[in-house]
């Protein structure tokens, strides 16, 4: 079985969080999309501190959806540089990470 994979992302507001998860998931480039809303980020950007209220969408995907992920993220992303860190799922449920590549095929059967 292929490997699957959490991916996770920041952006500035909810409805660009539901935008960018609907066409990721249209894309069948991820299964599923949960979006955090309403967290505080502080992070240094250009020298600078700053603080921010940001949305967490947390992405599951499969290995071999992982590079065209990370670019369409960056094509869709309204940051300079958007946040997009993959966390390698090591163990979990079989039905759902069975669940997870099927939904990230791009010919379902």
């Amino acid at each position: 079985m292929s490997k699957s994979y959490v991916v996770l992302s920041t952006i500035d507001t909810h409805q660009e969080a539901e935008r960018i998860a609907q066409l990721l998931v249209e894309e069948r480039l991820v299964a599923c999309v949960n979006i955090v809303p309403k967290i505080t980020s502080i992070y240094r950007w250009k020298g600078a501190m700053e603080r921010a209220t940001e949305h967490l969408m947390i992405m599951k995907t499969a290995e071999d959806r992982l590079s065209l992920l990370t670019h369409r993220i960056k094509e869709l992303h309204p940051y300079e540089v958007p946040e997009v860190i993959a966390l390698s799922i090591d163990d979990g449920d079989s039905a759902y990470l069975e669940w997870i590549l099927s939904e990230t095929r791009e010919n379902p059967a």
